[in-house]
């Protein structure tokens, strides 16, 4: 498919800089195959039925934003270079993939110093600022580090903006984030309080969690002129043997599973694949396009997302592109709030693609 077909045009003046307060306050666009509809997310238990399932991401997000220098070299001219540095992808034994600015001030081997605690060497260098880098601390300790030497790691359509602040501590943080691991906040559970999540239990309506680590790659546009020549990022999933139980029970008994973000969604989907098998935990590159065939989730709640990226594709699989156009639309016209701090909408599965 070309990727135009899911360009559309959005002012600048609907990026939300800060999130609802309170946050179940946000806007909520109900797409159905009858219409749409304008709620707010505290009405999620009167929108949802009893036997529902909802399924939270309870990943964490850990201040992946980081300052560090780099000494000035022996014989290389030239003072100190403070770094921007924001880490991507967890390669396991201390090494992490980033992206690093300015990146043309470095090179293989350097050393940069993060605090007198932690340092990192760069083993490599690729084009367009990644590196490759090789910390002096790994598992817990290394993310203790991240935790006081870090910042949170804002997306960058609002860093632009704006510089991250304490409130961002607790604003880009699901209520019930418990996995530490992700460089993106699961977004559509943002809207969450604990409150909202009584009100549903009240309701009959069930809560089920699974992990999937967020990384920078959910904000890469889509630059092939065709979906098919994307090369999606992996991430990483886990779902424990007894939610799959629960879900595939409830699937049984004919009862709804509604994704809450497209995080949980692509775990869901690639957990149990429409080739019979259940993967419950591992690496995901899954890329949902418009002809796709849902094989477990019937619902979606997610933020409104960029033009021409992977999740835009993925909406309109699940609920029609015609749909999702005329829903962006009418979202735009009366001035909802895009992207991470944004209003949300709740999308019903259309299995009949475009």
């Amino acid at each position: 498919m070309k990727t135009e077909l899911f360009d559309f045009d959005l002012p600048e003046s609907a990026i939300a800089l800060r999130p609802a307060n309170p946050r179940d306050q946000a806007r909520l666009l109900q797409v159905q195959e009858n219409g749409l509809s304008d709620h707010i997310v505290a009405d999620l238990p009167e929108l949802l039925r009893a036997g529902d399932v909802l399924v939270l991401n309870d990943t964490r997000v850990f201040p992946a934003a980081l300052k560090a220098i780099r000494p000035a070299r022996a014989h290389g001219g030239g003072g100190d270079v403070t770094l921007d540095i924001n880490l991507l992808s967890d390669l396991g034994d201390g090494k992490w993939q980033a992206f690093a600015r300015p990146a043309k001030r470095l090179r293989a081997n350097d050393v940069l110093t993060f605090s007198d605690d932690l340092s990192a060497k760069v083993i490599s260098k690729k084009d367009g600022g990644e590196v490759c880098l090789a910390f002096d601390k790994s598992g817990t300790q290394l993310f203790e580090a991240f935790d006081i030497v870090g910042s949170p790691p804002l997306p960058p359509y609002i860093a632009r903006k704006r510089a991250p602040d304490a409130q961002d501590d607790t604003d880009y943080q699901t209520v019930y984030a418990e996995n530490k691991g992700s460089v993106a906040a699961p977004t559509a559970g943002l809207h969450f309080t604990p409150d909202l999540l009584d009100r549903l239990g009240a309701k009959g309506v069930a809560l089920q969690r699974l992990t999937l680590h967020v990384g920078a790659g959910t904000f890469l546009p889509v630059k092939a002129e065709a979906t098919e020549d994307h090369i999606m990022h992996k991430e990483w999933y886990n779902i424990s043997s007894e939610t799959a139980d629960a879900l595939l029970k409830a699937k049984s008994e004919g009862r709804r599973i509604i994704a809450v973000g497209t995080t949980a969604l692509r775990a869901l989907e690639s957990a149990f694949g429409n080739d019979g098998a259940h993967t419950l935990s591992g690496d995901t590159d899954i890329f949902i396009t418009p002809g796709y065939k849902f094989s477990i989730v019937d619902g979606l709640m997610t933020n409104f997302h960029l033009p021409k990226s992977t999740l835009f594709m993925l909406v309109s699989a699940l609920s029609g592109l015609p749909e999702m156009q005329s829903a962006y639309r009418q979202a735009i016209e009366a001035g909802y709030r895009f992207y991470s701090y944004g209003d949300s909408s709740l999308l019903w599965a259309k299995q009949t693609g475009l």
